[in-house]
């Protein structure tokens, strides 16, 4: 619904950008990126401007920059300061002061300065230490988009930019991210027994498993079954998986589009299994930079990020739990589903 006084409703930005309400209200919430005009002080109405910025924070999430630092960019590009998280239902005020930092929660500020330079000092204990002590106070979901992430891109952007030095940072700075976020997916809450699971794989000849990581971390948490695959999954074993396991969903991490197969995603997201007359099909969904500049299919989601998957995950697991069902006993292959 469109209002030529007080602007676009929230569903109406959300159908034109291709994201869910939730997520703009998430980053409205989070990092200040919200409409300038609220009708009766409560229902937002996006302006052509509000609209612009949103616009610039879909390119750069979709190209694989982390949320804080994309939110950080538009909002900068825009000419205005982010303004301060708001607890939900709070109305946003007159003129909100930007917080100084770009980051959504003070605490995390120091946390990412903390880590990059423990990092750069090749420092193990302090990593792991303000790694857990990270987790611990923020959660998962903001630790990994607003620390984690955003400082592996800095690290990253450092050594490309200064002839491969500082790459023993990032490898120390990723082998410690990935035993946090392992140590998180090996502490998982029980989960309903028959459940399908979720599939989480890299495309062939993708070798970023960190993201999928922090996805199983995020879904171990919430007490929902998946099966991790890890890097570089070929096409046949993907298939095979697939068709045994009977998965709610598939999730397809493509860091570039040399490795992001849409004939693949899309075999996948056609591929039936269950009891004839009752069959189904996972949704896939697209994660990484890789999958950018192409319509989605469907039966196909590309989440903007790890709040966003995982929001999508737990709505879609949620719906197939009333109706679990296995492979097709004509394929010879009994169910494994935990």
């Amino acid at each position: 619904m469109t209002d030529a006084t007080h602007g676009v409703t929230t569903g109406a930005v959300a159908r034109r950008l291709g994201v869910s309400p939730t997520t703009l209200r998430s980053w409205d919430q989070r990092y200040g990126i919200g409409p300038a005009a609220r009708v009766g002080g409560r229902h937002r109405r996006w302006s052509p401007a509000d609209i612009a910025v949103l616009e610039t924070m879909c390119r750069l999430t979709t190209s694989g920059v982390p949320p804080a630092e994309a939110a950080r960019a538009a909002l900068a590009r825009a000419g205005h300061q982010p303004s301060p998280p708001r607890a939900p239902g709070a109305t946003a005020p007159a003129s909100a002061p930007g917080s100084g930092n770009g980051l959504p929660l003070g605490g995390v500020e120091r946390e990412f300065r903390g880590l990059a330079r423990a990092a750069v000092r090749l420092d193990s204990p302090t990593m792991d230490t303000l790694l857990r002590e990270l987790v611990a106070e923020h959660g998962l979901v903001t630790s990994w988009e607003d620390v984690m992430a955003p400082t592996l891109h800095a690290v990253g952007r450092k050594w490309e930019s200064s002839n491969d030095r500082y790459v023993e940072v990032e490898h120390l700075l990723s082998w410690h991210i990935s035993t946090t976020l392992r140590q998180l997916a090996g502490a998982a809450r029980p989960h309903p027994a028959g459940t399908p699971p979720v599939l989480l794989a890299c495309v062939p000849g993708e070798q970023h498993t960190l993201p999928l990581e922090a996805l199983a971390a995020g879904l171990a948490a919430l007490g929902l079954s998946f099966r991790m695959f890890g890097a570089a999954v070929p096409a046949e074993a993907l298939d095979a998986a697939v068709r045994r396991l009977g998965p709610t969903a598939v999730v397809l991490w493509s860091q570039s589009r040399s490795t992001a197969s849409h004939a693949l995603a899309r075999h996948v997201a056609e591929t039936a299994f269950g009891v004839r007359g009752a069959r189904t099909h996972p949704l896939v969904l697209l994660g990484g930079p890789g999958w950018a500049g192409r319509p989605v299919a469907p039966g196909m989601l590309r989440p903007t990020g790890l709040r966003e998957a995982l929001d999508a995950l737990t709505q879609r697991c949620t719906a197939a739990s009333t109706s679990v069902a296995g492979p097709d006993a004509a394929d010879g292959q009994a169910a494994t589903v935990e």
